[in-house]
């Protein structure tokens, strides 16, 4: 796109003390200590950090006790803060719903959907929560995700994965067919019913690079996407309209949050690069961080139950 504003996103602010995360996933901010909280879902086992930061600059804080790195019993893949709960998510791990202890790293099962036999074939991912605290978490087709972007073939058919809805009161869950890579949907939705309809393509990038992956909205509707395979987190209009890039020094951008005392500052999870030919100057696996300056958003929404 000619004229497309590139801004320089830079290096990470944070790195892992322990080497590069294999996939850094699902960043979310609490304001009242000022504490990001992360997972590296796919290392064995499972680990979720939580870093004190700085609520004006973003930077980590300093001293022993800024860090916590808990060992988990299951990949979790997304976590979300629970409404009245203090000190305890409500997570997607690899087959169903958990709550899962700050403390200690506990996982108590809500809902186990996808059964143990067909753990090579499905997995649970990324997800969110609405504006009335339902939880809505997304499930993969493993094999269809092998193939690569853009590369399933016609004759694979529809893959697996769909769309699955945790409501806070009294936790049925209903499903809708997710939507295929490349692409980034949008749906008219009503909160009142938690109802979807009107799937709509926003965003094709199946002719260009990089894989939308996690995104966060502005106060202005605008998307911020961290798109894999790309180096950059990349920002839309609400009608699709390709506005600007941030590039970092991760091959692999993975998921984004609004975060700091005035709701300012992006931070960006990554993993490393997993190919066999190395890039030069990659430092995916690490924590990322950009101030925009024109921008803002809010906390994410809390779990309701």
């Amino acid at each position: 796109m000619a004229g497309l504003q590139v801004l320089p996103g830079g290096k990470p602010f944070f790195y892992c003390p322990k080497g590069p995360m294999i996939l850094g996933e699902a960043p979310i901010y609490r304001a009242s200590d000022s504490t990001l909280h992360w997972v590296d879902c796919l290392a064995d086992p499972c680990e979720l950090y939580i870093l004190k930061v700085d609520p004006e600059t973003g930077d980590a804080l300093p001293g022993p006790d800024s860090l916590r790195v808990l060992k988990l019993e299951d990949s979790v893949t997304v976590q979300f803060f629970r409404r009245n709960h203090p000190g305890s998510y409500i997570a997607a791990y690899y087959q169903g719903v958990c709550f899962l202890d700050e403390l200690t790293g506990k996982m108590e099962i809500v809902k186990e959907i996808i059964p143990t036999e067909k753990r090579d074939e499905l997995r649970f991912n990324d997800g969110g929560i609405d504006a009335k605290g339902r939880f809505w978490l997304a499930e993969i087709d493993k094999v269809a995700m092998a193939y690569g972007p853009n590369r399933l073939p016609a004759t694979y058919g529809r893959p697996k994965g769909k769309l699955w809805r945790r409501e806070a009161d009294d936790g049925d869950i209903v499903y809708f067919h997710d939507s295929v890579a490349m692409l980034v949907y949008a749906f008219d939705f009503d909160l009142e019913s938690g109802n979807i309809s009107n799937k709509r393509v926003l965003i094709d990038r199946r002719d260009s690079f990089g894989e939308p992956d996690g995104m966060v909205v502005d106060t202005d509707g605008n998307l911020w996407i961290a798109m894999f395979d790309s180096n950059r987190v990349m920002v839309f209009s609400p009608q699709g309209v390709h506005l600007k890039d941030i590039t970092f020094t991760a091959r692999n951008p993975a998921c984004t949050t609004w975060g700091g005392k005035n709701w300012d500052i992006i931070f960006l999870a990554s993993g490393k690069w997993r190919g066999q030919r190395q890039i030069d100057g990659d430092e995916g696996g690490h924590m990322f961080k950009f101030k925009p300056g024109d921008a803002r958003g809010q906390a994410k929404y809390e779990f309701a139950g």
